[in-house]
């Protein structure tokens, strides 16, 4: 089997990081999952976004196959956006998902660990704005 898609969730609260990242994982069904990390709030444990916990967790879920990188608001997107620009500190292959936090991490997730690739599984993620509530 190739390697997995790794999954990174940033947002500017550690606790929402990783609630999103362990119900990602709950929704995904059973086996093996792809690797996801939370990277949320500052090293200090305060609000914000911080570009060396965003890079220590995607070199954590790095397998290879490439980084999705979700967020939640607009500075972790700008951050994102800033470590992908500067394209030495994020591994190979890394990418912004374009997708809601919530349903694009659980869609991402469920492609990854199937086997998706980074493609199929940006598409999934960005895909979940589709997804109707009423």
């Amino acid at each position: 089997m190739t390697a997995q898609v790794g999954i990174v969730l940033v947002s500017h609260s550690a606790a929402v990081a990783a609630a999103v990242a362990t119900l990602a994982q709950g929704l995904a069904g059973g086996g093996e999952s792809a690797p996801i990390a939370p990277a949320g709030g500052t090293p200090d444990g305060g609000l914000g976004t911080s570009s060396e916990l965003i890079v220590e967790a995607a070199r954590a879920v790095d397998r290879g196959s490439g980084v999705a990188l979700l967020v939640d608001l607009g500075s972790a997107v700008l951050t994102v956006k800033a470590l992908l620009a500067e394209g030495d500190e994020l591994p190979e292959g890394a990418r912004l998902a374009d997708a809601p936090f919530v349903e694009g991490a659980v869609a991402a997730l469920v492609t990854a660990s199937a086997g998706g690739d980074m493609d199929a599984v940006v598409a999934a993620a960005s895909e979940a704005y589709t997804y109707r509530k009423g």
